[in-house]
């Protein structure tokens, strides 16, 4: 279904694709400020198969401490689990790169890298800066200096280097109602730091989805999104209503909520309409852009190449709304377009002549599509670039095959009532094995370019790898330029020059940086030197790295059973699965397996290192990844194929899969769990109950059961009704839903075959999950239970649909791991 999309491809998530709205994933400046955190709820939790007991902490005589223990627990159990979260501490520890930045400097270049890595105690993700000077040597090979040691940034929202990479943009966004503040370093201190008060607008979106933070050429304004103000609401005294309203906070009145406003869903609660607006770094002042309107939430913001006598532009992402908002968060189905608007601070006098085109306040550059969105301007100014999920608009699937498109831009800076949109990679419908399959890719570089002006570098899902592409955004060639000798997958994360910074990894190998150097021209046929980089970052333990040792993996194909004329090509085509497996094949026994299942459904899970899965193979477990037809990167064919038969085609896929390596003599038919979260976690109960004695254990998180009640609560309705009806999905949504929808998605449900399920199922659920409602997961937890299968649950109080905030995610993965031992074993 529809998770967090994680179009987000971080190297530490399962799916490190998250193109659904329901999927989940599996988790020396001086800029410190120390901010204790508060200590954080502890989950629910309780087993239906356990005795709950409670306990004084003395015993009866009212003198002796008696051991406090888990509902459940035994004292065997106990050791187990300090046994298992020993383990997944490894891993847990294990840091990850977020994101690099690379500066011009007089010998050679530099590069500063955010690094992320759990915080349990904090729950929160440590943040540290790490910077490298690389060295070009004469033998055409690279060395990176690196600094000693890492300084940590907290409280931090955004860091965005200028374009001279002379000032470095720190945002420190508010709490409770002090000030969002601007900090503008250079390179020894802070030149300004600008506190921006909650009555010219609220926190600065830094999400990567709304998020635009952008500097004008001169460096002398930025424009960025942040919540509009608060809206004024109702001032109330013991005489009624108030005129006029108040700005005191007296004891002699009261604010009241005024009109409830929808938001944009999972992980927006309670987060302001998102609005544009423009800093000048020289006074501190701020103007909100006119002429955009509360109709559109925008986003994505850039400016405009400037012109001489001419207003300046912003480009920005606009997502039109009526009456309601729904979910957006990894929905790529909801229509959008690239607007300008003049910016403030900017008019010149002879601005006052321009045409009428230019006379309006806001200007729509993407007529003639229905998606547009991530624009970038060749380093020229020429052109405008944009990506376009125009297939998953127009179908309804939240995610699917992207596209690129050119805007030629008008060198005169004059903006004329329509723009000639210009296919550069159309969508791929059904590629030849082993051919190019289409773009899928959640971002773009803010800086993309190669040095001919017209070659992007990006990453980009290929099967079940991601791989690093180049595309001449003129002709539309694109070529492969990551090593196509092995099923790693890349993942870039900066430019030097005509030289890239990119990580590599797989499911048993934890991130290394490699640098590409290029080696001839910018063209299609040019090569890549790729180099190592040691980094000091990219480290484990040395018990977690010799666990890795013994591990090996592939990339099956694993052939369509029962093909239809009904199929099209595509869809008839072998999907992929990813096989984790201990290099040491024992005579004796086969080492127990683990089906892991994707969300989405339109996600992927690709061969990227994920630390949760590591610590599940070296438990010594076999693991099946499956990217079951509907998945990204096998072209928009085999992913159209799936909605209309989810819960059937989907369940076939993974039964095919499980019986594949069965039949190859890789797995013990009586030692199979199934682990997914969102849809993966649909397809959990799904296959519990369509197939009851073929597994020995199941884990869901967040699992969708019941799509009957969905449909009432998610934030998302339309994917119930495209995922049950297919095509026909999106003319028949409705916010209220026959007794013959009903009925469908009852049918299409994972409760509708409770009666025949008899595997041992452990719940981990979201309190906060507005995708997937937490009553979904516990209505099914609970009729289990009633039919007597054994069951656990736990419930994260705080936690939203992905379950990934430091803390839950360890607990919920340390319990995976228990509740599989005992089982599998």
């Amino acid at each position: 279904m529809t998770k967090l999309k994680l179009r987000h491809l971080t190297t530490t998530t399962l799916t490190t694709q998250s193109h659904s709205c329901f999927n989940t994933s599996f988790s020396s400046l001086s800029l410190l400020h120390k901010n204790k955190p508060p200590l954080s709820p502890r989950p629910f939790s309780f087993s239906f198969s356990g005795r709950f007991s409670v306990s004084s902490a003395m015993d009866s005589a009212g003198t002796k401490p008696i051991k406090e223990m888990p509902a459940g627990f035994d004292a065997a159990a106990e050791e187990e689990y300090e046994s298992v979260s020993k383990l997944l501490q490894e891993f847990s520890d294990i840091p990850a790169i977020d994101k690099a930045w690379t500066f011009e400097s007089q010998n050679g270049s530099q590069a500063m890298f955010l690094i992320s890595q759990a915080n349990l105690l904090a729950n929160k993700r440590r943040k540290s800066i790490l910077t490298s000077h690389i060295l070009k040597e004469s033998n055409n090979s690279i060395s990176f200096q690196w600094a000693p040691f890492p300084i940590e940034v907290t409280g931090v929202s955004a860091m965005v280097p200028s374009p001279s990479g002379s000032k470095l943009l720190i945002i420190r966004n508010s709490e409770n109602d002090s000030p969002t503040h601007f900090e503008i370093w250079g390179p020894s201190e802070v030149k300004k730091d600008i506190p921006i008060p909650r009555s010219k607008h609220g926190s600065v979106y830094s999400d990567g989805w709304f998020e635009g933070i952008s500097w004008n050429s001169d460096e002398t304004l930025i424009a960025y999104v942040a919540e509009e103000p608060d809206q004024p609401k109702p001032t109330f005294t013991d005489l009624g209503y108030k005129k006029g309203g108040s700005t005191d906070k007296d004891c002699g009145s009261w604010k009241g909520q005024g009109d409830w406003e929808e938001d944009w869903g999972e992980t927006y609660a309670g987060k302001r309409q998102p609005a544009l607006f423009v800093i000048d770094l020289n006074s501190g002042e701020v103007r909100a852009v006119e002429g955009v309107g509360r109709s559109l939430s925008v986003g994505q913001v850039v400016w405009a190449p400037s012109t001489e006598d001419q207003h300046q532009y912003l480009v920005f992402v606009g997502w039109p709304f009526d009456a309601r908002k729904l979910g957006i968060k990894y929905c790529y189905n909801r229509p959008c377009a690239l607007y300008a608007v003049k910016a403030p601070f900017l008019e010149s006098e002879a601005s006052q002549t321009s045409n009428a085109a230019e006379d309006m306040p806001i200007v729509k550059l993407t007529q003639s599509i229905s998606s547009a969105f991530f624009p970038r301007f060749s380093p020229d100014g020429k052109f405008l670039i944009f990506l376009s999920a125009k297939s998953s608009v127009d179908s309804g699937a939240h995610s699917a095959t992207d596209s690129l498109h050119r805007i030629d831009w008008p060198t005169d800076g004059k903006l004329g009532p329509s723009f000639k949109i210009v296919d550069v990679v159309p969508v791929v419908r059904c590629p030849e094995d082993g051919a190019f399959p289409g773009l899928y890719f959640s971002n773009i570089l803010s800086r993309p370019w190669l040095s001919d002006g017209h070659t992007m570098v990006l990453s980009s899902v290929w099967g079940s790898a991601q791989r690093l592409l180049s595309v001449n955004v003129l002709s539309g060639n694109v070529s492969l330029i990551s090593p196509n000798n092995s099923n790693f997958s890349w993942n870039i994360l900066a430019l030097d020059g005509d030289n890239i910074i990119a990580v590599y990894s797989s499911p048993v190998d934890i991130p290394q940086i490699k640098y590409g150097c290029l080696i001839g021209k910018t063209a299609g046929d040019a090569k890549w030197n790729w180099l190592e980089v040691l980094s000091p970052t990219m480290k484990c333990s040395e018990k977690a790295m010799s666990l890795l040792a013994l591990q090996e993996f592939s990339i099956m194909k694993i052939p369509v059973k029962d093909v239809s004329e009904n199929l099209t090509k595509g869809a008839s085509k072998p999907f992929e699965a990813i096989y984790v497996s201990s290099k040491s094949k024992k005579h004796d026994a086969l080492d127990p397996l683990i089906v892991i299942l994707h969300g989405g459904p339109h996600s992927v899970s690709v061969s990227s290192f994920s630390k949760s899965l590591a610590f599940l193979c070296s438990l010594g477990y076999s693991l099946l990844i499956v990217n079951y037809r509907g998945s990204l990167g096998f072209g928009e064919e085999a992913l159209q194929s799936l909605p209309g038969k989810a819960g059937s085609q989907d369940v076939n896929d993974v039964l095919t899969a499980v019986d594949h390596v069965i039949n190859m003599g890789l797995a013990d038919p009586s030692k199979i769990a199934v682990l997914g979260g969102s849809h993966g976690g649909f397809l959990t109960t799904h296959l519990i109950g369509q197939a009851p004695d073929k597994f020995a254990a199941a884990a869901a998180r967040n699992p969708v059961c019941n799509l009957a009640l969905m449909i009432g609560t998610t934030d998302i309705p339309d994917w119930c009704y495209f995922e049950a009806y297919g095509s026909e999905g999106k003319s028949r949504f409705t916010e209220s839903p026959s007794a013959e929808h009903l009925d469908l998605f009852y049918s299409k449900s994972p409760i509708s075959h409770i009666s025949k399920v008899k595997t041992p199922t452990l719940f981990l659920l979201g309190a906060q999950d507005l995708r997937v409602p937490v009553s979904n997961g516990l209505q099914y937890a609970r009729a289990l239970k009633e039919k007597g299968v054994e069951t656990k649950l736990i419930v994260f109080p705080s936690d939203v649909h992905s379950i990934d905030r430091p803390q839950s995610d360890f607990e919920s993965f340390l319990n995976i791991g228990v509740w599989f031992k005992k089982y599998c074993r």
